[in-house]
């Protein structure tokens, strides 16, 4: 392991990082030492970001499409450079599993060399004129300029690859941006916003701010901002909307990821997939499984296989190699699990392993007898816990899945061609993954979900779509 010096995140502002005499400790959720600190910024510090946003603006959206792509390979390369000191800041940081963390270090050398592509890409339409009368002789395009001042604010539970889907499509559309990270995990988005400025990002391009959802609700509510993207809960996504007026925004937000069964799948392979994709993070993704409808005549085998793989996972130090769940963010979020695990359990339902918290970290745990109006099924636990429903009909699991608030992202495991396409066809998702569970994304994808899980698709080349506006251009000959 590399030497464990502590991090300080700081604000940056026109290329200048700027201290404050408020600090908040950040604390390793596993041993509880701990690891820096961040400022907490002011309303001074958010005027002053925007500020320099606002100056860069013509700057930004000058620089050529070449050099925005070289500067998002160095960061790129500089990322790669730093990915085993980065993997232990973020595993200690946010009590991750440290394959994990070096899994998303890597993932985000993807992000920013994708959106390097994209920004030598962006490219208007020729819009046909001569189908009438009136523009018969004329010529017309719609052309995409950047859309100026960005507003990002990210999650604590993918901090660093969240970060880059805000940082690398900004520059790569040629916007300036001011990011506001998470408080829970702050350092390792500083850590990389330092690569980006060492990369050679100009001032006051990429701006950051630090604190609580009171620093966020000053960004988002100020008119110099000029288009809004959010990664978070459904709650606070709802509250940013409300508060964006007329401009734009980009909400990936929610979802309490289902997944079916039928009985011609493959179920071994798809209980190894569905107990390691519900685990993975500690359940703390957006597309983590939660339920699995299962038809009822493979049910208790497939119980049976789940809780094998189940047990088969480590609880452990994120730091260990071998652990494969680490903590939650924090104890209270393993308290809250907690409790709603206890709710269940008071009102039926069964934990047929796990079910006990230890400090920040919560037992991978299966559930069964769950009832739809339970916080661990209806809502999004964002935890360790996956919940197996037997079905008796495969309507049973779409109009479950169309009745929740949310829907990001559903799997599907099957062998018939006719059980999938009435799935595409019925449920209301904003991905479906065939012979897979929720949980699955690469960096490419359209990325976003439908109802209270979101507006907007993320991925380099659809974010940098949604930092764009249209121009039309009508040529008169």
């Amino acid at each position: 392991m590399s030497n464990r010096t502590q991090t300080a995140a700081c604000a940056l502002i026109n290329g200048e990082w700027r201290a404050s005499d408020t600090l908040r400790e950040i604390r390793d959720p596993y041993r509880g030492d701990t690891v820096g600190t961040m400022v907490i910024s002011g309303k001074g510090d958010v005027d002053d970001a925007l500020d320099a946003a606002v100056a860069a603006r013509d700057t930004a959206a000058a620089l050529p499409g070449y050099e925005r792509a070289a500067l998002l390979k160095k960061i790129s390369q500089l990322i790669e450079r730093d990915i085993t000191s980065l993997a232990e800041l973020m595993a200690r940081e946010t009590g991750k599993a440290i394959k994990d963390a070096e899994g998303e270090i890597r993932r985000s050398l993807e992000t920013f060399a994708l959106a390097g592509e994209e920004a030598i890409r962006i490219e208007g339409r020729h819009v046909p004129l001569d189908g009438s009368a009136m523009g018969a002789g004329k010529m017309a395009f719609l052309m995409r300029f950047p859309v100026g001042v960005v507003a990002a604010i990210t999650p604590f539970n993918a901090p660093f690859n969240l970060a880059a889907h805000k940082i690398a499509p900004a520059i790569a559309a040629g916007n300036t941006l001011v990011l506001k990270p998470p408080p829970q995990s702050p350092l390792i988005v500083h850590r990389l916003v330092e690569l980006v400025t060492e990369a050679g990002v100009p001032k006051g391009m990429v701006n950051t701010v630090y604190g609580d959802a009171d620093i966020g609700a000053m960004l988002v509510r100020d008119p110099r901002v000029e288009f809004i993207t959010f990664t978070g809960s459904s709650r606070a996504g709802e509250a940013i909307r409300a508060s964006s007026g007329l401009r734009r925004v980009a909400l990936e937000l929610g979802g309490n990821g289902a997944t079916i069964v039928c009985e011609d799948a493959d179920l071994k392979s798809a209980a190894t997939v569905c107990a390691r994709n519900s685990m993975r993070l500690a359940g703390q993704s957006c597309i983590s499984v939660q339920s699995v409808y299962v038809m009822r005549s493979v049910y208790e085998r497939f119980v049976s296989l789940v809780e094998a793989e189940v047990r088969k996972l480590k609880l452990g130090d994120p730091l260990e190699p071998g652990t494969d769940v680490g903590t939650l963010i924090d104890e209270n979020a393993a308290k809250r699990v907690e409790d709603w695990v206890q709710q269940a359990i008071d009102g039926g339902a069964t934990a047929v392993t796990g079910g006990t918290r230890h400090g920040a970290a919560f037992e991978p745990t299966v559930m069964t007898g769950v009832k739809p109006t339970m916080k661990v099924v209806c809502e999004e636990i964002f935890g360790p816990v996956i919940n197996i429903i037997a079905i008796d009909a495969l309507d049973e699991a779409f109009d479950a899945i169309n009745a929740s608030p949310y829907g990001l992202q559903a799997g599907i495991f099957t062998k018939s061609n006719e059980t999938t396409f009435a799935a595409i066809r019925r449920m209301r998702v904003g991905g479906l993954i065939i012979n897979g569970t929720s949980t699955w994304r690469t960096d490419q994808l359209a990325y976003g979900g439908v109802r209270s899980s979101g507006i907007g698709r993320e991925g380099p080349r659809y974010a940098i779509e949604e930092m764009t506006e249209q121009r039309l251009i009508v040529f008169n000959l």
